[in-house]
């Protein structure tokens, strides 16, 4: 199963404020769900307590945390990203359809350890600068390329356009 990192990243590298989103992007959600659903997500604790309904429906939920007595109701708890990416390929295999990727779905700390171990990078790219305490590392061309792009205007209840992309790395890990 390949690693797929699903994030939202503004011009200036934020991808949240205060332990939520810095905007409202209902299209990109929609995206996001039909994208992720039947495959394990792996998430750290901070994103899954931000998820107003947990679990997200229709997905394998993987917790990270480092806090061994850490219950998640509707979610599998791990201690570490190489447990949830482990529990990820064995449980993905039995879910319906084996799918063919682990999602990567947040917070900073979890991107940061998954980025050296991703295969793929599903960005969308929030078309405005934001302020945000969390940030994502810049993605370097020299490592990644560009294999699909759709430009995304506002939709009537989003608050910015976005540009959706997907990079694929240009050696695999390892």
């Amino acid at each position: 199963m390949t690693v797929a990192i699903y994030v939202a990243i503004a011009e200036n590298g934020v991808i949240g404020r205060e332990g939520g989103l810095p905007w409202r992007l209902p299209t990109d959600l929609k995206r996001f769900k039909a994208d992720t659903m039947g495959k394990p997500i792996v998430m750290g604790r901070k994103t899954w307590e931000s998820f107003p309904r947990r679990p997200l429906p229709g997905r394998l939920n993987i917790v990270v945390t480092r806090d061994p007595s850490y219950r998640a109701e509707g979610a599998e708890v791990v201690h570490s990203l190489k447990d949830a990416l482990s529990l990820g390929r064995v449980r993905g295999r039995c879910l319906p359809g084996g799918p063919d990727e682990i999602c990567i779905v947040g917070g900073g700390e979890i991107y940061a350890q998954a980025l050296p171990l991703a295969d793929r990078l599903h960005v969308t790219h929030v078309r405005a600068v934001v302020d945000g305490d969390t940030s994502f590392p810049a993605i370097d061309p020299a490592v990644w390329r560009e294999v699909y792009c759709d430009e995304v205007p506002a939709g009537e209840k989003d608050s910015h356009a976005t540009r959706y992309v997907v990079y694929e790395r240009r050696n695999p890990p390892g």
